[in-house]
């Protein structure tokens, strides 16, 4: 006679990490990654970000300075020509992005510093980056300097650091979906300050542009780019309204600035009408 077996003792399906990473469990995987963050900032109370974007290769001045030394010499050494050239140029425009990480780090310095003045806490604007190195870095340390609390929204990729060591604990995050994480920039954000930078800042840049065109973003986001002669020298954008593919008021979208006194001046000025509106 065969004996009665013990009972199971299934484990719950939200417990199951198995069926979580699986593709059927896709749709909670994304929802996940659209209410955690939502709890947070509201525990938190983050109403108002500005985000910054920017190249992940950048460094500051210091680690800028090593590196062109190192580049120099290799070009002494080489003997190809073509090679040399490449060094030399890759050397200088170290040095030259590295101004721009500097720039980042007080401009977000004094916005956090700004922030932290408005006396309802839900009222201030918090810094926020993509959460990895170069300029996301950057506006992390600025916020870390003014000893202010910055949101790092990072991203597993197979080929970049965790997040940076700026970035408040409780307002770090790892995103598996780019469109969450591209949610999470976007939809708190009050403005937008981007840095030179490669395809990625693109992508953010012009997307908010284009919520901002077609209207489906109805709040005012001021946006800057900074650093006139690499807008100047990637983009040209009057050409987008030379050839009729954009209006002539689409140019008044964003402003380009070299001088982080104009840009925090600006992002203070526009950004005020959200204390005035609870007053």
């Amino acid at each position: 006679m065969k004996s009665i077996p013990e009972s199971p003792v299934p484990e719950k399906s939200y417990k199951d990490l198995e069926f979580l990473s699986s593709h059927e469990a896709r749709p909670v995987r994304i929802l996940c990654e659209m209410i955690e963050p939502e709890q947070r900032f509201e525990k938190n109370r983050v109403q108002h970000t500005i985000v910054f974007f920017g190249s992940a290769r950048s460094v500051d001045s210091v680690r800028a300075k090593e590196k062109h030394e190192q580049l120099m010499k290799k070009a002494r050494q080489t003997e190809d020509a073509s090679e040399k050239e490449k060094l030399e140029s890759y050397a200088e425009y170290t040095v030259k992005l590295a101004k721009y990480y500097d720039d980042a780090v007080e401009l977000a310095r004094r916005i956090t510093q700004w922030s932290m003045s408005i006396e309802h806490e839900e009222d201030r604007f918090y810094i926020c980056s993509g959460g990895g190195p170069g300029m996301m870095e950057a506006a992390n340390k600025g916020a870390w300097e003014a000893n202010g609390k910055s949101i790092g929204l990072g991203i597993s990729l197979p080929f970049e650091q965790a997040i940076n060591p700026y970035c408040t604990e409780e307002l770090s995050f790892e995103y598996h979906y780019f469109f969450t994480r591209k949610y999470w920039f976007l939809y708190p954000a009050k403005a937008l300050v981007v840095f030179p930078g490669g395809f990625g800042t693109m992508d953010e840049l012009f997307e908010m542009l284009t919520l901002l065109q077609t209207r489906k973003a109805v709040k005012k986001v001021p946006i800057i780019l900074f650093g006139t002669e690499f807008w100047n020298d990637v983009l040209n954008f009057d050409s987008f309204r030379k050839w009729g593919v954009i209006s002539e008021s689409d140019l008044d979208m964003f402003q380009i600035t070299d001088s982080v006194d104009e840009a925090f001046a600006s992002l203070v000025d526009q950004l005020a009408i959200y204390n005035e509106i609870r007053q």
